[in-house]
């Protein structure tokens, strides 16, 4: 049997990596990477195949600055025919970006069945493109391989429970398997205790008044407690645009094993990262989320994560550091989601 793996963002090069690797251990199934090129720079996608091991993707679709509609509709009509000359039985597909409805639309016109990692998330903001996404992929998709026990609800609640599967995450997988490694950190940057930032999603970069906002607020916290920022080429961008002056660290993007070694490192998070939430919950580290919602409630209700909106940051940093967090449940599986992801698969064909 064929399998089509779909990616085309960070995010998902480091889910895809577990279900490779246990994709060559079964005889019966073969796998065709298709890289959609959603993240195109070499910081950004390149360096975490080389890192993690994942093999070098069949075809590159080179597919990226587009707007919404167009990187949809580029994606699909590259897609159709490669599963078509490729003889693919089945999709793989990973979160919720643009790469996954594009999959996700191709194997529906095909009639394939629908394979979704991370399936049953949901922000409950209709505004947000990646919930919409993530909405038409599990209603389309054969197999919903859920995270954790809240997505397998959110499903049931729309009246989905046939292939609904709690596999547990495969990120965990993932940081189970990488945290041992260590990377050689440049020791200036980390002699004294630092916060590790991101920013990136575009309803906070494509607005100057939230992003100078965050940035302020990022200022008044970097005069107490260092901040180290990776910084989004995106975000890069509209600094520079929005003639943003920050006194942070920034570095390049980082590959997965040296953000890592950070987040191991790290006093605390500032994000609005949807994959870093939980891997900062992973690395027992409180989090501050600069959004409205999430689809991570469950770490909300732990307390270990804080939504914050840009004008309360500097408020929300005094009070969570202040504060006793408990990392204790095991929301997430015991790190053999990938092993349990394939199993199900190998019986969806059996059948």
């Amino acid at each position: 049997m064929n399998i089509a793996t779909i990616i085309g963002a960070r995010p998902q090069f480091i889910k895809a990596a577990p279900i490779s690797e246990k994709i060559k251990t079964i005889d019966s199934l073969s796998e065709i990477i298709i890289h959609t090129g959603q993240h195109f720079d070499r910081k950004m996608s390149n360096i975490f195949f080389d890192e993690m091991n994942i093999p070098e993707p069949n075809y590159n679709l080179n597919i990226n600055q587009v707007n919404y509609c167009q990187m949809i509709e580029k994606m699909v009509k590259k897609i159709n025919p490669i599963l078509i000359e490729e003889k693919i039985h089945g999709v793989m597909v990973y979160g919720d970006t643009n790469s996954t409805l594009a999959a996700s639309l191709s194997a529906k016109n095909l009639n394939l069945p629908i394979f979704h990692v991370e399936a049953g998330l949901r922000s409950f903001n209709r505004l947000m493109l990646e919930e919409n996404n993530r909405i038409i992929t599990d209603h389309l998709s054969s197999l919903m391989f859920c995270p954790s026990e809240n997505a397998v609800k959110n499903l049931l609640k729309e009246n989905l429970s046939n292939g609904v599967i709690l596999s547990g995450d495969v990120m965990y997988d993932v940081f189970l398997k990488f945290s041992c490694f260590k990377d050689d950190l440049d020791s200036d940057l980390i002699k004294s205790k630092f916060i590790l930032a991101t920013i990136h999603r575009r309803e906070n970069i494509n607005s100057a008044e939230k992003l100078s906002t965050i940035f302020n607020n990022l200022n008044k916290i970097n005069d107490r407690q260092k901040i180290i920022m990776p910084l989004h080429p995106h975000t890069k961008k509209k600094i520079k645009e929005y003639e943003i002056q920050s006194n942070i660290t920034f570095t390049e993007p980082l590959g997965y094993i040296s953000m890592l070694s950070f987040l191991n490192e790290c006093e605390m998070v500032i994000t609005d990262s949807g994959g870093l939430q939980k891997e900062s919950f992973f690395a027992k580290k409180k989090c501050l989320t600069i959004r409205e919602q999430t689809e991570w409630n469950e770490l909300i209700n732990q307390g270990t994560n804080v939504l914050c909106k840009p004008e309360d940051l500097n408020k929300a940093y005094y009070k969570i550091s202040n504060e006793e967090c408990d990392f204790s449940n095991n929301f997430y599986g015991d790190g053999n989601a990938s092993g349990l992801i394939m199993q199900s698969i190998e019986n969806f064909f059996s059948k």
